[in-house]
């Protein structure tokens, strides 16, 4: 085969998979900039605000990332899971020592079974026993709201990472583009530099004995 043509051949090749790369690598910035503006738009409608630095409790300054957003308005995937892990997580593990909303609904109905049963026998615990219920059941209603907006939180965080993987994947792509055409010119101006005539990895002819 001519060598002229092989670097042709290769130089073409490498030019339509560099535009490839291109294209795909405008499509994951594109998705990445979709997440990441869905995400400030969605968390910025909420009007969060993480505490005041002076504000913060004993507890909440051993969090690095309450420390940091201390004062900031809400707008970004990391400062979602920060307040839903270091904020709210925290203030439901001293609200209800742990349990969660499932957890707490054991205590809730075997109250509830007690009152009833205080109600019929006319016991002299019932007012004890119903503001007993009426505590637990505050505390659950509680534990759901917040267990509800962590969740919520933390699917925006998610959300916005996957936005940034879009972006590390276009910079590669970006990259691997950029060297293809770099490698492509370099085929092309090789191409016109090599004689018309020469051949790549041509056979030797047989030698004729004497």
């Amino acid at each position: 085969m001519k060598r002229r043509t092989l670097d042709l051949l290769f130089s073409i090749g490498g030019l339509g998979l560099a535009v490839l790369l291109l294209v795909v690598g405008v499509v994951l910035t594109t998705n990445a900039n979709f997440a990441n503006d869905y995400v400030r738009d969605q968390l910025g409608a909420q009007h969060i605000t993480f505490t005041p630095a002076d504000k913060l409790s004993d507890e909440e300054k051993k969090s690095d990332c309450l420390r940091e957003y201390a004062g900031q308005k809400m707008t970004t995937g990391k400062q979602a899971e920060c307040y839903a892990n270091e904020y709210i997580g925290l203030h439901l593990k001293n609200m209800a020592g742990g349990k969660t909303y499932a957890d707490l609904g054991e205590p809730q109905s075997a109250l509830r079974e007690q009152v009833a049963q205080a109600e019929q026998s006319n016991a002299a615990n019932l007012a004890d026993l119903q503001k007993q219920l009426a505590e637990v059941t505050a505390q659950r209603e509680t534990v759901f709201k917040g267990e509800t907006l962590r969740g919520l939180l933390l699917t925006s965080y998610g959300f916005s990472e996957f936005g940034r993987k879009a972006e590390q994947g276009a910079l590669a792509l970006y990259l691997g583009a950029g060297l293809l055409l770099l490698l492509s010119i370099a085929g092309l101006v090789h191409a016109f530099r090599t004689p018309a005539n020469a051949t790549f990895a041509a056979p030797e002819k047989d030698k004729v004995g004497a």
